[in-house]
């Protein structure tokens, strides 16, 4: 004999009421999730990708095809790997335009703020000679010490800047709110104060009645100066200027030597042509003194002269380089002088941000000293005098 049991009335509507929550859930994740993709495929036309990142794709694009895989395979793999969410849609439009029978080239043209006129060259230099792999592998080596190099600068910057910006929050604290503490003592002396007492006391008055003023003034200027920079009167006058900046000048002006040289030399051994060459490194340079040489030089190189013409009367580049690019002319090896140029100039760079770093360090500790303690020395000065008074009456 079977026994059937029933449910209790409105088990069923339970079970079903307690699903809405988790699938009401569920469709809101899915509707965040989508939401986010959407906002990533509108970044990815103008997202701009880190040197280092764009270093690492070329190498391990390089790899895979040197392995012989096929370039939408290898572009899969990238993509699953890649963790930043916006360059894995750029890689995945990438491998889905060149799936659609479009060139590698001109899939990565669509995507100009990633990838940089050099990386999109020598791509269809590789594609004009079938040696893709090879060409990439040159490229991610100049990206990788562009980057180790820029990674140096910034190291040697950083400490530097750090006190800088801690000595100048110290000392905005000690003009707002611990010289006024002093300021209401002295008043209660009824006497003259020292000239620099009295100096650092009108400054913090200053300070504690018109901070807001100083605060926007500086936005102000800092705007106004981006915006002048960015206009080319202005960003001539701000390259003049750091190249005649007297500790840092010297650095600026081998690192764009050295930019200058490895980009040629990589370009023309990859066997891109000299003008369009000359081209990719007046972009790749953001120098205006080498952009005026590149622009000399091409019409120089067009009329049938030699690169070492304009380098021998251009002041911008030494003598050692111009002998070095007549010997290459000579022999026939201009790119492997550039690369030799090049490596000497990063080992230049290195022993001088070594040397900026010893040499700063001291700086800094004597700059500290002199403005904090000029500080106390002007706060302390009138109670050295009271005691020598109160000596005197004694």
């Amino acid at each position: 004999m079977a026994f059937i049991t029933s449910a209790p009335a409105g088990q069923g509507n339970l079970q079903s009421q307690s699903s809405r929550p988790s699938q009401k859930g569920q469709g809101f994740m899915a509707s965040q999730a989508l939401a986010k993709q959407k906002a990533f495929e509108k970044k990815a036309a103008k997202y701009k990708l880190p040197l280092g990142e764009l270093a690492l794709f070329t190498q391990q694009l390089a790899s895979l095809l040197n392995a012989g895989l096929p370039l939408v395979q290898c572009l899969e793999a990238l993509q699953d790997q890649t963790e930043d969410p916006v360059f894995r849609i750029i890689i995945r439009d990438v491998r889905t335009d060149i799936s659609a029978g479009n060139s590698f080239s001109s899939a990565v043209k669509k995507f100009p703020r990633s990838f940089n006129t050099l990386f999109i060259s020598m791509i269809e230099a590789g594609e004009a000679s079938g040696a893709l792999a090879e060409i990439l592998s040159k490229v991610a080596s100049y990206f990788e010490s562009t980057v180790k190099l820029a990674k140096k600068v910034k190291s040697a910057m950083t400490y530097p800047i750090a006190v800088i910006g801690l000595a100048v929050a110290l000392v905005n604290v000690l003009l707002i709110f611990v010289i006024p503490v002093f300021a209401a003592m002295f008043a209660d002396f009824g006497a003259a104060l020292p000239t620099p007492t009295q100096m650092l006391i009108d400054l913090s008055d200053f300070m504690k009645a018109w901070w807001w003023a100083i605060g926007l003034g500086a936005m102000g200027a800092f705007f106004a100066l981006k915006q002048f920079v960015s206009t080319p009167r202005g960003r001539r006058i701000k390259d003049l200027s750091l190249m005649k900046a007297p500790i840092f000048g010297g650095l600026i002006h081998k690192i764009a030597l050295s930019r200058f040289c490895r980009t040629y030399a990589t370009l023309m051994r990859s066997g891109v042509p000299i003008l369009r060459t000359l081209e990719i490194v007046s972009s790749a340079s953001n120098k205006v003194q080498i952009e005026d040489a590149c622009v000399e030089i091409a019409k120089h190189v067009s009329q049938g002269g030699q690169v070492s013409d304009v380098l021998a009367t251009n002041p911008f580049f030494p003598p050692m380089m111009k002998h070095m690019v007549k010997a290459g002319e000579s022999t026939g090896n201009v790119d492997g002088m550039m690369n030799k140029i090049a490596d000497f100039y990063d080992t230049e760079s290195e022993a001088t941000v070594a040397s900026l770093t010893s040499l700063i360090e001291p700086m800094l500790i004597v700059f500290l000293g002199v403005v904090v303690g000029g500080i106390v020395m002007a706060m302390f000065l009138p109670i050295f005098q009271l005691g020598a008074v109160a000596g005197g009456l004694q």
